[in-house]
């Protein structure tokens, strides 16, 4: 269909459209997503032309028609949100299905939000010009209270479009909403009518692994729920622990470390040179007790700068675990020997061998295997 109407980003005066007008003509339509115990229904989802984009500064609106006539998938919600927070859940959960389908939602203008707002008693208003899911919520909270806020003082609220002012995090009055009838859709004269076949079943075989199915797959090779959530968030670092998997199979050690390590580097340095082999092999390390936890985090710490393996990492900074018996006794009888009070403690409170382990792993820098210390501590205070 024609959708038509004048204003500064559509010099053309219309825009191609599937508005389901008369009838269903959108590739798409009464959709579900599930967020947490809630569904949200999708309305519809239609091809459309792309106007050109509008840029804002103080004095002035500028406009963009680079973009102006090239395709775009609009997908409607119903108006089933109630909290702004939850269409910023929403708009990841969105955002990761499309990184999943291998579209990536990062590139400029990729993926824009428009956000409807209307509260009893008030006409339909909209939110253009929100540069983030962030800015969208921020935008919501805004609206939603300056409409309160008209209300409360017996203002009638107008229909109207409004953009988002990034710099002041307000909502400035853009221009008035036309109602539907305004835009006199009637059906394009220059594109025929193509009939697509429902095969949602065949195109569902070919489909990629979506999040949610991701998440239990995960959650079944016994992940915690909010570990695999973390996981599918990043389809990345998803992707990384899966085929570390490969290489090691310890599927909690390995995202634990991806988890709660690893993400951190990502997320402050944006790229990394560490890979699924480097978190594999620093977990059979960890394993096998040829480093503790602490050496890890070094070792993962140089990793990160120059992309060498757990192994070759740990040989050059002297960082493998010491694990021999007899070089760990010798250990233990200096560090009784030059504390005896702690010794003594020790006999009479067991909780005082923890002193005495903090002892023999500062002797060593961190490198002594602590359960096999703790047990030859053990073992040498009972006999004294």
């Amino acid at each position: 269909y024609r959708k038509n109407y004048f204003y500064p980003d559509l010099p053309k005066n219309f825009q191609i459209t599937q508005y389901n007008a008369y009838g269903i003509s959108s590739i798409g339509y009464e959709g579900r997503v599930a967020i947490d115990d809630r569904e949200v229904r999708i309305r519809r989802i239609q091809l459309e032309e792309d106007p050109g984009r509008l840029v804002y500064d103080r004095n002035h609106t500028f406009v963009d028609y680079n973009r102006a006539g090239i395709p775009l998938v609009e997908i409607v919600t119903e108006p089933d949100f109630d909290d702004p927070r939850l269409v910023r859940i929403f708009l990841n959960k969105l955002s990761n299905i499309l990184t999943h389908l291998g579209i990536d939602p990062e590139l400029e203008g990729a993926v824009r939000c428009d956000a409807n707002v209307s509260i009893e008693g008030g006409r339909r208003v909209e939110i253009k010009n929100v540069n983030s899911f962030k800015d969208v919520e921020k935008a919501l909270l805004f609206e939603i209270s300056r409409q309160k806020s008209l209300v409360s003082k017996g203002i009638t609220i107008q229909s109207e479009t409004r953009h988002w002012d990034d710099s002041r995090r307000i909502t400035i009055q853009s221009r008035s909403k036309e109602e539907e009838e305004d835009y006199r859709y009637f059906p394009e004269p220059d594109i025929p009518l193509l009939s697509i076949s429902n095969s949602i079943v065949s195109i569902s075989k070919e489909m990629p692994e979506l999040p949610d199915e991701r998440k239990a797959r995960l959650i079944s090779k016994g992940l915690s729920g909010n570990v695999a959530q973390v996981l599918i968030d990043n389809k990345e670092l998803a992707d990384m622990f899966e085929d570390a998997l490969n290489y090691y199979n310890n599927a909690r050690e390995i995202a634990n470390w991806i988890v709660g390590d690893l993400k951190g580097y990502y997320e402050r340095l944006g790229s990394v040179k560490v890979t699924s082999r480097h978190i594999a092999e620093l977990a059979r390390m960890i394993d096998n007790a040829i480093i503790n936890r602490t050496t890890a985090k070094q070792i993962l710490s140089e990793m990160v700068k120059d992309g060498s393996m757990p192994d070759q990492i740990a040989k050059r900074i002297n960082a493998e675990q010491i694990s021999d018996k007899q070089a760990l006794i010798d250990i233990i009888d200096e560090v009784f020997e030059e504390d005896k009070k702690a010794v003594e403690d020790a006999l009479k409170n067991e909780k005082a061998i923890n002193f005495l382990l903090g002892k023999v792993m500062k002797h060593t820098k961190g490198k002594a295997d602590p359960k096999i210390a703790l047990d030859l501590i053990k073992r040498k205070i009972s006999i004294l």
